[in-house]
């Protein structure tokens, strides 16, 4: 009897049947099979953060600069977000300063700039990660300055007054113009903030067809910088998003200038894609919490895992481009990805800096997203080819117990993030790779293997 085969008799002569179906392997990656392209994974560091992290000693800085930005010894990122100031610096840490703080006189007055080369310390960290390599830059306004808001406050919601709509425009892309001459390109020009809630601090309100109205002045105007694009509308949730998404895909005339559509996920979370064929990304978001948390995978919803776990769906439901969190680092029971220890003079790092980074470090811009499943259900995974032809696989095991994955073949290496590791690296023999409970695996097959 041949080995693998199934022989049965019928009228007893015996017939030899198909190969006896085994068992599927865990991981399936479908090459042909593609998604969306990736612009890549970043943070903001808004509302004057940078100064916490000047504010330590030259040596740290560099360490966490790396930590950001490096991609052999942190996370890689490609993205920084910027925050467009509305009013006059208030108390540290809160305020951005504005580019014109004062009305020059009216909505058609000649404007009044103002621009000190800093930016609240965001020049620094713009300048210090176009060194490492990155490309993408977001501005984004949280607010129209107060005079041209019908409530006379750069905070507390209110909205823009029709008049300052052409103002306002101009004062976005001048904001562009004053980061050219730094020597940093702003590739992507946002003119909201969470429209759809009101803050105490800096905010202002845009219905969905309020804000497709004012993508028709601001495009035209934007367009004249080269390579800026018009970004809409970073809506506090993912569900809320979609009703400003669907608005400017009805008008033909914003759906023309809107290249990317951004949305955050406090209100709800990423359960499927924006309606819309083009460019998405997750803009903002992180997790509820009232402690500083280092852990991996806790149960507390603010540990690395839970991280792991939404960059994942935002990637394989939403079908981002982009994620984006916040925030890169700040001070006190903050969940950013670090915490400045102002009184120390020191940082500390959470393992979810090494969640976003087993993404971000491996996953690059221009990266495409291949189609991918798991035989078994605890396992999360998605899978990706870079630019450079290496193959990238993203496996959280959510369960309790190991799976083997056999058949991953080519010189692999695995990086294994999880209470005991963070982006541990280790060569992948045999063709198989143990994928850890509640653990984190990124496979990488470079492109000469892949």
């Amino acid at each position: 009897m041949l080995r693998g085969v199934v022989a049965v008799t019928l009228l007893g002569l015996p017939i030899i049947q198909s190969p006896a179906p085994a068992d599927p392997p865990a991981i399936t990656v479908r090459e042909r099979v593609r998604h969306q392209r990736i612009d890549g994974f970043g943070i903001s560091q808004a509302f004057r953060r940078n100064e916490l992290v000047k504010a330590l000693g030259e040596e740290q800085r560099r360490e966490i600069l790396d930590l950001w930005f490096d991609r052999d010894k942190g996370a890689g990122l490609s993205i920084l977000r910027l925050g467009i100031g509305s009013a006059p610096v208030g108390s540290p840490y809160d305020q951005m300063a504005s580019i014109q703080p004062e009305d020059p006189g009216g909505p058609g007055a000649p404007p009044k700039y103002v621009w000190d080369g800093e930016d609240n310390s965001q020049v620094w960290v713009a300048k210090a990660a176009k060194g490492y390599g990155v490309e993408r830059f977001y501005a984004d306004a949280w607010s129209a300055p107060a005079y041209m808001k019908d409530n006379g406050d750069d905070k507390n919601g209110g909205t823009l007054k029709p008049e300052w709509r052409q103002a306002y425009a101009r004062y976005l892309v001048q904001y562009a113009k004053f980061y050219a001459r730094e020597g940093i390109r702003i590739t992507d020009l946002g003119f909201t903030n969470e429209p759809d809630w009101t803050a105490t601090y800096a905010s202002m309100r845009f219905t969905p067809q309020q804000a497709a109205e004012f993508v028709k002045v601001l495009g035209p105007i934007a367009k004249g910088v080269k390579g800026l694009k018009v970004a809409c509308c970073d809506s506090f949730g993912w569900t809320e998003a979609k009703a400003y998404t669907a608005a400017i895909e009805a008008d033909p005339e914003a759906r023309r200038w809107v290249r990317t559509h951004t949305g955050h996920t406090y209100a709800s979370p990423v359960d499927g894609p924006l309606p819309t064929s083009g460019n998405t990304w997750m803009s903002e978001w992180n997790p509820n919490g009232s402690t500083w948390n280092e852990n991996w995978d806790d149960g507390s919803g603010y540990d690395g895992f839970t991280i792991a776990g939404a960059v994942h769906d935002a990637l394989t439901l939403g079908n981002v481009s982009g994620y984006v969190y916040w925030l890169g680092a700040s001070r006190g029971a903050t969940r950013a990805l670090l915490q400045i220890d102002e009184a120390a003079g020191t940082y500390h790092v959470s393992k979810r800096l090494w969640a976003l980074a087993a993404y971000s470090r491996f996953i690059r811009p221009g990266a495409v997203r291949l189609d991918a499943t798991a035989a078994d259900p605890a396992l999360k995974v998605s899978a990706f080819r870079n630019p450079d032809g290496s193959q990238v696989v993203e496996v959280l095991n959510t369960g309790t117990a190991a799976v083997t994955w056999q058949g991953v073949y080519g010189r692999a290496t695995a990086y294994v993030t999880d209470n005991a590791n963070a982006l541990t690296a280790s060569p992948v023999t045999g063709g198989t790779v143990t994928l850890r409970p509640r653990a984190l695996t990124t496979v990488v097959i470079p492109g000469r293997h892949a």
